[in-house]
């Protein structure tokens, strides 16, 4: 995830932005346990506690989109771009209601199915995301092939994420409560 990080923060530059990584303390999903998701629901209240109430947009890959997914309902998350994202058949969709979801997938990964991700998308838009499936034409699960695509795409869907208004529900920017 580095070179997109690399290229959101040449892209934000001059504006008030941070950019962060998360790494994981254990490898894998972990079953229950769900490992990832529970790192990344931590570094997402690290960032609300050092930064404030602030605009979140997740990115992660595979296994860290379903991490992403899994925490975007965090009331600070505006929304998640989910890279070649793994998404169960039977994944919770509920806590997306309201937030903008955009998965990339190119349709030949043979790791994660972009099957599996549209049927996501249906599920999300049905629960009240505004989800969106992107249909990428090359990279393949490892996004190699075609990584400019990949990143450039990734970068403009964060901006105008980043840009948009906050989810229903969410607190305002001017902290008078929720929108209606």
């Amino acid at each position: 995830m580095r070179p997109f990080a690399a290229r959101l923060v040449r892209r934000l530059a001059g504006r008030d932005v941070l950019v962060a990584l998360v790494r994981y303390r254990h490898r894998g999903w972990n079953g229950v346990r769900a490992d990832a998701a529970r790192d990344a629901e931590a570094a997402l209240a690290e960032v609300v506690r050092t930064a404030g109430d602030i605009p979140v947009v997740l990115v992660g890959h595979s296994m860290g989109a379903r991490a992403a997914l899994a925490a975007a309902g965090h009331p600070a998350v505006r929304g998640v771009v989910g890279l070649a994202p793994w998404c169960p058949a039977h994944e919770p969709v509920g806590h997306l209601a309201g937030r903008r979801i955009h998965l990339l997938h190119d349709e030949a990964d043979r790791v994660t199915s972009a099957r599996e991700t549209w049927a996501f998308v249906r599920r999300a838009s049905a629960a009240g995301a505004r989800a969106e499936g992107i249909a990428m034409r090359r990279g393949g699960h490892a996004m190699l092939r075609g990584a400019g695509d990949w990143q450039r795409r990734t970068t403009e869907l964060v901006v105008a994420l980043l840009a948009a208004p906050p989810p229903d529900g969410a607190p305002r920017e001017d902290g008078r409560g929720r929108r209606r």
